[in-house]
């Protein structure tokens, strides 16, 4: 009889969310008690001092993480996340997503997640670089391209991994493009990776939109988070003719049942940083948004947005979880019980990042390089698999698409381990 655990240090709200899934889904399989604990609890974690030296002069301590969830699949895959609200616990919770999510669309990862709590708004260009060398210096001996390889997340982005993949290979004496993905193109980058979550996102929408019989030329869609991924789900469902009415980011959001032109809104992004004043509609709150009447309905920013207050008054067909763990556990019970309303998991929905992070990943090993279209088709290849995987699982035994989705990821996880064995 094997002995529960129970783990003060990443205790949380958005853990216990990630722990509640966990434990729904391997009591739906029957996961033995003996494998239970070995799959659900992270490997190992990672706590760091960061000291900055800023533009005045002085010096600024930020605390970092890293938590590599499951290593028995693969090297850990995960993002680094730099957010003022970035805790231990969410870290974690990410990490867990992240071996689910590696798992059920067939990767050889396990799941890992990196933060820093920072606004990295508040930082120059220079203090920016150096807390991003500082972060990898920290970390040079938990990271590498057989270990665990990072990649972007909120906050963070293409040049801040040039700056992290430059400080790795200048620590080991040679150029290591693979100990991160989601570089610039120019220092190994994969073709498709910037767009890859927020396509693979589309993507999927179309398919269900499809299956659902609802034409795009008739389909509305609002998304809270108008960052990377927001943005590019945005700009390929409009290309594909669905209308976007409403994008929003942390300073707020735009409505307008005519459609928002994306083409300035990106524009005034790109200078303005935020879309605050944006005049492309109507001001509206990322809490209204949620609850707009639109056939699409995109949480594209944090976790646990949707929650028992509000997933009763959605008035959506599809909800796509862009984002990870945008939907608690109350509020998945609420929509599973209206009936109305189809849901992408995240773990499906947003997968497109990590997958072609593992393309960019194979590329920079074998150093031969793909061009988009083959990113591209390689990747909707990917992603039919893991949805034709998970709407079997779900007819089969007559699970939320969540839980077919998690049962999928989990099992292959909690196989992995049991034929690996016990380390004595």
């Amino acid at each position: 009889m094997s002995k529960a655990i129970v783990s003060s240090l990443y205790d949380s709200e958005v853990f216990r969310m990630a722990c509640r899934q966990f434990d729904q889904a391997a009591d739906a399989i029957n996961l033995p008690d003996t494998i239970r604990d070995r799959t659900k609890y992270p490997r190992r974690c990672l706590a760091v001092a960061l000291s900055v030296r800023r533009r005045d002069g002085s010096v600024t301590v930020f605390e970092g993480y890293r938590v590599q969830h499951n290593l028995s699949t693969g090297p850990s895959k995960g993002g680094i996340r730099f957010h003022q609200d970035v805790t231990l616990g969410e870290v974690a919770a990410l990490a867990m997503w992240m071996s689910w999510k590696c798992s059920l669309v067939g990767l050889p990862y396990g799941g890992a997640k990196g933060g820093v709590i920072v606004n990295p708004n508040e930082l120059t260009p220079e203090e920016l670089e150096h807390l991003s060398r500082r972060y990898m210096q920290e970390m040079v001996n938990f990271v590498g391209p057989h270990t665990d390889v990072p990649a972007p997340d909120v906050g963070t982005n293409e040049k801040i991994m040039g700056w992290m993949m430059d400080t790795y290979s200048n620590h080991v004496g040679h150029l290591v493009p693979a100990v991160v993905t989601g570089k610039p193109i120019s220092l190994g980058g994969s073709q498709g990776r910037r767009e890859a979550t927020g396509a693979g996102v589309a993507y999927l929408v179309k398919k269900y939109l499809a299956d659902l019989k609802v034409p795009l030329s008739k389909t509305t869609v609002a998304i809270q988070g108008f960052g990377n991924v927001g943005s590019e789900t945005a700009v390929a469902l409009a290309a594909s003719g669905a209308k976007i009415i409403a994008i929003s980011d942390y300073t707020g959001g735009i409505y307008n049942p005519k459609g928002i032109d994306l083409k300035k809104a990106l524009t005034y992004v790109q200078y303005q940083k935020v879309l605050r004043d944006f005049d492309g509609g109507e001001p509206i709150s990322n809490e209204a948004l949620l609850e707009l009447k639109c056939t699409v309905l995109i949480p594209a920013a944090l976790e646990r947005q949707i929650t028992e207050q509000n997933a009763g008054r959605l008035k959506c067909r599809l909800v796509a979880e862009a984002a990870n763990g945008p939907t608690t556990n109350e509020a998945d019970r609420i929509i599973e019980a209206r009936g109305d309303i189809e849901l992408i998991p995240d773990i499906l929905c947003n997968s497109g990042g990590v997958i072609v992070s593992y393309f960019e990943w194979l590329q920079n090993l074998s150093s031969f390089y793909w061009d988009r279209d083959e990113v591209m088709t390689k990747l909707h290849g990917i992603l039919d698999k893991a949805k034709d995987a998970v709407e079997y699982q779900k007819r089969k035994f007559k699970f939320s698409r969540r839980l077919a989705a998690l049962t999928l990821g989990i099992q292959r996880v909690a196989d992995a381990k049991q034929s690996r064995g016990l380390f004595p």
